[in-house]
């Protein structure tokens, strides 16, 4: 089933930059269809570990009988007190690729894709969360809409389509993708494919609050490192990247301030191993399309 679920994007490159220690201890934050959750398995010995995060209780059917894995049908955003509870402080690597999977685009019930136009506006990468897509667009204030599109989606429109879905729910019902589609089909610009894609990628973010989920676990990545230990983020759009890129160089989120008496900086706990992120091959981009985005940025703990 995995091959199908998911095609692992960067798997080799994502292995090796992770310099992989037969007794060593890994963490596969975004476990999905198992593929790069296997090749780390493959370079472990008998006495390494690899536990698997993933909020998706779909994954589970893609967990090898494997006595070294441990799963944990968690957001990863709680990896530091999941990895305590199984009394685990430090690890030597960690990995997380955060497209969302083959499998939950290719789920029609899921609505993620702008493809089956008869599916519910759900868009939740774990199914125990309450808040649909359907919700935001019922609910948020204008305001919040405009900025989850803008933000989120970089759309070019976002004050327009945050206007009209505001006025389209007083007089119509927004359960599914088309709903959506049809509520909004006045203010679509450009190809309508490319737009809508933009418009559920930042609908998508805000439901599973992808940002903040990935903040707080890049947070936690400096606590649970062995120093030596990297870790391997792939991200798909620039927001992530931005997010992944600026963690690694300073350790927070922006540019640390320059300290106004000594003149100096707090220093980022990571050595920046991918100087540029790397992207798929030409080869695996033909094999796998949808990895066209994916960028993987590495970093080692001093």
């Amino acid at each position: 089933m995995s091959q199908q679920y998911h095609i692992p994007v960067l798997a080799k490159e994502t292995i090796d930059l992770l310099q992989i220690k037969p007794g060593g201890i890994y963490v596969d934050c975004t476990f999905g269809g198992g593929g790069h959750s296997r090749g780390i398995l493959a370079q472990l010995g008998e006495s390494g570990r690899l536990i698997a995060f993933d909020q998706d209780a779909d994954a589970k059917a893609n967990i090898p009988d494997d006595p070294r894995i441990t799963f944990l049908q968690y957001n990863f955003r709680h990896i530091q007190k999941f990895l305590r509870l199984h009394k685990i402080q430090e690890v030597d690597g960690v990995l997380a690729d955060l497209g969302v999977s083959s499998h939950q685009f290719d789920e029609a019930e899921r609505g993620f894709s702008t493809r089956f136009v008869d599916a519910d506006l759900d868009m939740r990468m774990d199914q125990r969360q309450e808040t649909t897509a359907a919700d935001i667009v019922k609910n948020y204030s204008e305001q919040d809409l405009h900025k989850i599109f803008e933000r989120y989606g970089e759309v070019t429109n976002s004050k327009t389509l945050a206007k009209i879905i505001v006025q389209q729910r007083q007089v119509t019902s927004v359960k599914t993708i088309n709903d959506f589609r049809n509520a909004v089909a006045s203010v679509v610009k450009g190809n309508p494919n490319k737009y809508f894609a933009q418009v559920f990628q930042a609908l998508r973010i805000a439901v599973n609050d992808e940002i903040g989920a990935l903040e707080e676990m890049l947070q936690q990545i400096p606590n649970i490192l062995k120093k030596g230990g990297r870790a391997a983020i792939i991200t798909f759009h620039s927001i992530e990247d931005r997010t992944v890129k600026d963690f690694f160089r300073y350790g927070s989120f922006k540019e640390p301030e320059t300290d106004s008496i000594y003149g100096t900086k707090s220093e980022s706990p990571f050595n920046v191993i991918t100087k540029k992120p790397i992207s798929p091959s030409t080869k695996e981009l033909n094999e796998n399309p949808r990895s066209r985005s994916a960028r993987l940025r590495v970093a080692e703990k001093k």
